[in-house]
This record gives C-alpha cells, structure tokens and sequence, in this order.
C-alpha cells in the first residue's frame, strides 16, 4: 500500500485545540458498513446504537504529566531552553527520554527544571547520557521520582494541539496546563507504573453520566489496558507503508476482562473496540478467544495477568478476529491509524468518509470529534 494514498487536505482551523464541553456533547459521525449510510449526531447518543448485546472494550490507561521543560545553568553554558517527554521508565529514577535543543548537553549534566509553576527548586533534570535515538535521563530530589514528575510535568499534549494554540497567541500556564491535565484524561483511567505518554482519545468523549446509561441500557464494559507511547502518532515516512518501522507497545489484560472476552465471543455478542488502542489490544490477543465455560471459568481464577508487547500493523485486507465495531476520533495524515480505519471501513470509503466530515465542519484530532463505524 502507498504512504501517498492515506493523505488529505485539512484547514488548520479544523484541528480542536479544546475538547467538547461537555464531553459526550462532541459530534458523532456514525457510519454504517452494510449499506455506507452515514449519520450526524452527538457522542450522548451512542446509546442508540449500542445495546444488551454489545461488548463494549475501553483501554483504561492513564496519561502521566511526561512533557518536561528545562534549563542549562548558567555556569554550564546559559540558560538555553530544553524541552523533552518521558517515553520509558528504565530505574528507579531513570526515564528514557526524547530532548530538543539538547545537542550541547553533556552526560552528567544537571539541569533546573521549570514546571507549570516556574522553576523548581527541589528537584533537578540529570543527564545521564545518550540512549539508542534518545537520552536517558534522570529526576533528582529528596521525593520519590512520581511525585517530583506530578509537579514539574507538563500535559504531554500532541505538538499539533501546541502549535495551533501558539498560532492563536494562546500560551501555556499552570491554570491552562491544571485544565488539560483534567481533560487529556479519561474519567476511567487507573494509573499504574507504566501510564502512557498520550490518550486513548476516543476514550476522552466519554462521561461518568453517558457511561451510566450505556450500563442501563445492558452494555458491559471491559477494560484492558495499551500504554500508548510517542510512537502512536507519528507519520509514515517511507513510501510503502509495509516498510513503515511499527512502533511496539505494552499490553495487558486481567483475568476477568479476559474471562467476559471469551464470553462474549463465545455467545456471540458484538464487541465495540473504544479507540484504536483497544483494537490493536485485541487483535494481538496471544490467545484465541471464545473458551468453553471449564475453561473459562479456570482463566478467570488465575491470579496472573496476560502480557505481551504488540508491533501488529492493520491496514486494508486485514481480516479482523474480534473488532465488530469501533468509535474513533478522525486522525492526522499518512497515519498507521488512518490505515487501521481504512482495514475496517475500506480506503476509498474512509476517503468519503473524511470529505463528508471536513464539509461538515467535524473538528479533528485528539481533542476533536468522533466517529462511529458499525
């Protein structure tokens, strides 16, 4: 598949730099497979689709403040302005790390770190040196390292979001940074030692009020958790997409999540993935699902979790094992994501898809609308 056949046009203005308020009130583009209708409606309206025999899989993740901002001390050569994110934890202290501006930096190097409050005077960003395409990186300070990284973090907001705000002259604070850390979070998100360094943004158009309905209405919620890394996002360079280098990312699912999968699958109910993190989560199950009930019933009282780390690239012709259905928001360009719709919907009709969304006026991206494919 060409890398050229997953681009489109987009005005800058169609990019959401503030999500839905409320949340559910964000627009909904249902598109029905069968017969290639499309609908508009609103995301508080997903009860309408969804129903008693429905499986709906959310990927439960948190996003941790990873977005740091620091300073070369003055007597190690100014006060030049380092921005970075946190990819990976790798020690008790210790992060791999993405760096700008940092080509002067030297290995040992201590640098003052400004959070949303200004500068910080208890902790400090160590360099401890370069590590594969990055840096390795430490926070120094009498906390633990997850304190000292709640409050000198930033929002680590995609660099789309940040541009078009710089754009309309909108800067960053610690009031408008306290707002995003709310929002770029789902209302069901557990964090735990690997949170994600981005949202499961379909995740994001979900409240407390809308997942109560769907609840009432006989939908199950199952969580499974894909820590989402930098990788997510990133365009496909190559001209092919095959030869695209898949970024490779951390899942999990807990006995009972895994026990009401096989359930589900095995009764026949249709599964929903929330986001293309679940779907990528799914499709990689290393086991097969739809159990019979002894053996159900025997992975449910397991007390070990499923874990494995996915590279699984879905583009058009891939055969889906256990996605029915999916919400999603409208993604950036020459995207793997793109392409995991276009596996789901067909390249040419998400090409339609997209063209009916811009004339409408649908707001893209992680804090922009969504869609709905049945």
């Amino acid at each position: 598949m060409r890398t050229s056949d997953l681009d489109y046009d987009l005005d800058p203005a169609r990019i959401a730099t503030e999500p839905a308020s409320p949340r559910d009130m964000a627009r909904l583009l249902v598109y029905v497979r069968a017969t290639g209708a499309i609908e508009h409606r609103r995301v508080r309206d997903l009860p309408d689709y969804l129903g008693p025999n429905d499986t709906m899989v959310v990927n439960e993740t948190a996003v941790a403040p990873a977005r740091i901002k620091a300073m070369r001390r003055a007597d190690a050569g100014g006060s030049a302005r380092i921005e970075g994110l946190l990819l990976e934890r790798v020690g008790l202290r210790e992060w791999h790390a993405l760096l700008k501006n940092a080509r002067r930096v030297k290995d040992g190097e201590t640098l003052a770190l400004v959070g949303p409050k200004g500068v910080d005077e208890a902790a400090t960003l160590r360099v401890v040196g370069r590590d594969g395409d990055g840096w390795r990186v430490a926070l120094d300070g009498p906390e633990p390292a997850e304190a000292i990284l709640d409050r000198v973090g930033w929002t680590p907001l995609p660099p789309y979001i940040l541009h078009e705000r710089k754009v309309h002259g909108e800067a960053e604070s610690a009031d408008v940074d306290a707002h995003d850390r709310a929002e770029y979070q789902t209302v069901y998100a557990k964090r735990d030692d690997r949170p994600s360094v981005a949202a499961p943004t379909a995740g994001l158009h979900f409240t407390d009020e809308l997942l109560a309905t769907l609840a009432d209405r006989g939908v199950e919620r199952v969580a499974v958790t894909l820590q989402v890394g930098a990788g997510t996002f990133k365009p496909v360079e190559t001209d092919s997409l095959d030869e695209h280098p898949m970024h490779e990312e951390w899942c999990v699912v807990r006995p009972p999540a895994l026990a009401r999968l096989h359930v589900a699958r095995a009764a026949g109910r249709r599964i929903v993935a929330i986001g293309t993190t679940s779907v990528r989560t799914l499709e990689s199950l290393p086991v097969a699902l739809g159990k019979a009930d002894d053996d159900v019933a025997a992975e449910e009282r397991s007390a070990e979790p499923l874990v494995w780390s996915t590279d699984l690239l879905i583009r058009p012709g891939y055969r889906f094992r256990h996605v029915d259905a999916l919400l999603t928001n409208f993604h950036l360009p020459r995207s793997t994501l793109l392409a995991l719709v276009a596996a789901l919907t067909g390249l040419d009709e998400l090409k339609r898809i997209y063209r009916v969304a811009i004339d409408e006026g649908y707001r893209f991206y992680s804090y922009g609308d969504a869609m709905l494919v049945v």
